[in-house]
Parts: structure tokens; sequence; C-alpha cells
């Protein structure tokens, strides 16, 4: 399913392609063994990697130029965010570092696209 992040023709679709983040982000993490460590860091992940797209989807709502550069600048919050709690998990679980590499790097491209946004949106 990651595969269908880098390779989809939705690649320029926002909506679309934060959505299918947070959808890997849970299949990811309905796979993961909790405990104790790995419990926090799951909810984390889960909360930040899925507000990314219902922020998006308030974004394209938004009446305002301030309001949208406002909601897109919650966007790249939740990506970073995004990005710390997929190397929190990469460094507790080893043996999935290269699944949650290519989270990683799906996160950390809508963080250069989210800021390129805000710096371009005049208001």
């Amino acid at each position: 399913m990651i595969n269908q992040i880098q390779n989809s023709n939705d690649k320029f679709d926002l909506e679309e392609r934060t959505a299918k983040l947070g959808q890997e982000v849970i299949s990811f993490c309905m796979k993961i063994k909790t405990n104790l460590v790995t419990e926090p860091l799951i909810k984390q992940l889960v909360r930040s990697a899925t507000s990314i797209g219902a922020n998006y989807m308030e974004a394209n709502g938004c009446d305002t130029k301030r309001d949208f550069k406002n909601k897109i600048s919650l966007c790249k919050k939740e990506a970073k965010e995004t990005t710390h709690w997929l190397r929190m998990l990469a460094y507790t679980l080893p043996d999935k570092k290269e699944e949650l590499r290519k989270l990683w790097q799906e996160t950390h491209e809508l963080v250069l696209i989210f800021s390129a946004i805000t710096r371009n949106c005049k208001i």
C-alpha cells in the first residue's frame, strides 16, 4: 500500500495524498504490537498523521486567505510533528525502519509542499 502513495496518479491531489498518508499510517500502526513504549507513540502518530488531511479539508473550505493560510500552516505543523513520531517509532522498532522511512519521506514532502504554499500565500 505504501507504493500507492508514491506511485499514485493523484500525486498532485493533496486531498487524496493526505488521506492516503493517514490511511497508511493507520494500517502500519495496526500491525505493531503495543507495549508501554509503543502505545503512546502510536496514539500520537495516528493523531498527527490523520490531522494533516483534516486540516487540509478545512483549508479548502476557508472563506478568507488569512484563514486558508492559517489552516495550511496547521497542516505543515502536523506534518512536522508526524515526522517526529515516525522517527521515535523507527528508534523503538528498528526492524520496521524501512517501512517507516517511506512514511517519513511522504510526510517530509508534504512539509515542503505546505511550507511553499504558506510562503507563497499573500494576505
